[in-house]
């Protein structure tokens, strides 16, 4: 298969402090890795380009961005959030990774590449429509979603969040949207406190968000658990026009902001069975999104599991 790579060095120019988990080095130490291995060269490098700010406000409130934009502007601060630390570099930062995301869909879209990955910061799926917090700024998946169904025309997508932790922010943009099937497995109850199983969306939404709280200690054999009794049964007959993954890697069994145990080689397993629900009704179309992981050890082999079966679904274990 051929896979898209987006990363840009600017990433880096979003400063969040020397003592903040969502750090610099994160993204160093992930490049570091996957280039040594001989199958990087054949990843297809995408170039990343700056979110317009109207498709910004197709899921933020203006007055997040204003709010945003200035805070950055008058030297950064804490934004919202005390957990959210931005520097005078951030918000063009943000503005870069969430039209990064949007440059994988056009390849993706183009058949230019089947498949892509974003290696980007500052996440997003913890950023709400007005509120900003859990280190996110904007909602880089949320982004592309709609940019999705409205530049291309798609109808349904599917969002598979494997982060740690509950994507709030994602849940509450599209839980009264039957088109966008949201689905988050991550350890509960933990930061930041929603994704109860009784969620399931609102309105004319119920039934389009699924949550999977997985109990600390958790690990492979729960989580397959999970993939196979509930979330891909939903996600098969959801018959998705895309496959977005909200890709954070904090559920590794090394992290230090979570208690799952999920092994590096677990992270290609689940990557698998999304490339074969996207494969089923998406013509394997499948988009994923660094959100988090903290672990830099972890963080780093787990996304070069990832992207390998991305390339390869034969290099799953």
């Amino acid at each position: 298969m051929n896979t898209g790579f987006l990363s840009d060095e600017r990433f880096l120019l979003h400063d969040t402090g020397k003592s903040h988990p969502e750090r610099p080095a994160r993204m160093r130490s992930v490049l570091d890795h996957i280039r040594e291995f001989s199958w990087f060269e054949t990843l297809l490098p995408i170039t990343a380009e700056t979110c317009d700010e109207k498709w910004l406000t197709e899921v933020h409130d203006m007055k997040l961005v204003q709010r945003a934009r200035e805070t950055c502007a008058n030297g950064g601060g804490q934004l919202d959030s005390p957990d959210v630390q931005v520097s005078t570099k951030s918000f063009d930062t943000a503005l870069l990774a969430a039209g990064g995301v949007m440059r994988i869909a056009d390849a993706v879209m183009s058949g230019q590449v089947n498949n892509g990955f974003a290696l980007v910061r500052p996440p997003g799926h913890h950023a709400e429509r007005s509120e900003a917090m859990g280190f996110c700024l904007f909602n880089n998946v949320a982004i592309a979603t709609r940019y999705l169904q409205k530049q291309y025309g798609l109808d349904k997508i599917l969002i598979v969040d494997w982060d740690v932790h509950h994507g709030n922010g994602t849940q509450h943009i599209f839980e009264q949207d039957p088109s966008v099937l949201y689905v988050s497995l991550h350890q509960y109850p933990h930061y930041p406190g929603t994704g109860a199983s009784s969620e399931t969306g609102v309105g004319s939404g119920v039934g389009a968000t699924l949550n999977c709280p997985m109990h600390a200690g958790s690990g492979d054999n729960e989580y397959e658990q999970a993939f196979r009794e509930v979330i891909l049964p939903f996600a098969y007959e959801f018959k998705p026009d895309a496959v977005v993954i909200s890709a954070g890697f904090d559920a590794h069994q090394t992290d230090p902001l979570g208690d799952i145990n999920l092994s590096t080689d677990f992270y290609g397993w689940m990557t698998t069975r999304l490339l074969e629900v996207a494969d089923s009704s998406s013509e394997g179309r499948l988009i994923s999104v660094l959100e988090g992981g903290y672990n830099l050890k972890g963080l780093s082999e787990s996304v070069a599991k990832h992207i390998s079966v991305l390339l390869d679904d034969s290099a799953a274990i």
